[in-house]
């Protein structure tokens, strides 16, 4: 079986969703992404032990600072799955995306920030 997910949707692999820091969120959305959403394991079936919680709580924090700017929260997601559930992963990515045409395009993508994240730190 064959499936296709959106074509705009740009995939990031990492080892486990609990490697993926609330800058690496924030970044891509400063970048000019419309939206970004990460799918880990299944709640109590991480790999690793508590990733995908991690993740899960990271995510949540993300929305938080998109709602204090000014910035739809929807445009970062969480979402779990198994391996082998790729119609769901589809689902979601089609989902997704649907959601950020809705939302429109990113107000960020055509802004220069003022400082950038690198140098900050």
């Amino acid at each position: 079986m064959r499936l296709s997910y959106p074509a705009n949707v740009k995939i990031v692999l990492v080892p486990c969703t609990g490697k993926v820091d609330v800058m690496h969120l924030l970044k891509a959305i400063q970048m000019g992404a419309d939206g970004v959403y990460c799918v880990g394991c299944l709640e109590g079936a991480c790999h690793y032990n508590q990733g995908n919680l991690r993740c899960r709580e990271r995510v949540e924090r993300v929305r938080e600072i998109l709602q204090e700017v000014g910035l739809e929260p929807d445009r970062v997601r969480m979402y779990n799955l198994s391996s082998g559930e790729a119609p769901t992963f589809v689902a979601y990515a089609r989902e997704m995306t649907e959601l950020i045409r809705r939302l429109g395009p990113n107000p960020l993508k055509n802004s220069q920030p003022a400082i950038r994240v690198e140098e900050a730190a």
